[in-house]
């Protein structure tokens, strides 16, 4: 698969902490960024798995199912149907800083997700004592809930939503950035802290500390690919990807 037509621009790492006795990553340390990235590919449809990875590589009979539709002569397609449906379906990255670490070639849209967003409507009914209005500014993107400030009014009102995602840049993506996040060898993350790290070590039953070594690699569109191949075809897979 040729990737050349997009620009690795990525420069996100991993700290592995690695069991150099047996060769094996135990943990890897990452920011919120590579959180984002892993979960993304949660949404990737299997033809644009297929796709990134070419059918040979893809384990089981994905691949063929993927030749039949390119194979497959347009006469027997319904009328104004596209093979593309299938073959290219496009997605959206919503956290940029991800998009350097998947080819374009695969008809994903590298772009901000900017979702709808709405306020209370609740800012005009009811006469003399009995009128209410809700200054609240609030916003949500969950469409006709119920106002947490007034507790009457229904989130109906669409705002206008560019300025509240550009000064929320630092939000985009799945998850928070203020800690740092623990991901198993099997892909198993969450929150990284001190004691999540010793019980991994008694986990894993490491007695020499000497053992353990910590580096520091680069994620980038190899890497990328790489994890997404392994994530399907084993439950090692930072060791997989990182010290194969």
């Amino acid at each position: 698969m040729t990737t050349n037509s997009t620009t690795n621009t990525s420069n996100l790492s991993l700290k592995l902490l690695i069991d150099s006795k047996n060769k094996k990553v135990l943990f890897a340390e990452a920011s919120k960024e590579v959180v984002d990235f892993l979960f993304t590919l949660l949404q990737l449809p299997l033809a644009t798995v297929i796709k990134l990875l070419t059918k040979e590589a893809v384990v089981g009979c994905l691949g063929n199912l993927y030749s039949s539709v390119e194979n497959l002569n347009h006469v027997y397609w319904q009328p104004n149907l596209s093979k593309d449906l299938i073959l290219n379906p496009t997605i959206l990255i919503n956290a940029p800083a991800i998009s350097g670490l998947l080819p374009s070639s695969a008809a994903i849209s590298h772009s901000q997700i900017t979702p709808k967003l709405y306020r209370c409507s609740n800012n005009s009914f009811g006469w003399g004592s009995n009128y209410h209005h809700c200054s609240s500014s609030s916003v949500t993107s969950a469409y006709n809930s119920i106002c947490d400030s007034c507790g009457s009014g229904r989130m109906t009102r669409e705002v206008n939503s560019t300025a509240t995602a550009a000064s929320n840049d630092s939000n985009n993506g799945f998850v928070k950035e203020v800690i740092t996040y623990m991901i198993m060898d099997n892909l198993l993350i969450q929150p990284m802290s001190t004691i999540s790290g010793i019980t991994m070590l008694n986990q894993f039953n490491v007695k020499d500390v000497g053992v353990l070594k910590e580096t520091v690699v680069q994620l980038g569109m190899k890497e990328g690919l790489k994890l997404l191949k392994a994530s399907i075809e084993s439950q090692m897979v930072l060791t997989t990807v990182f010290l194969a």
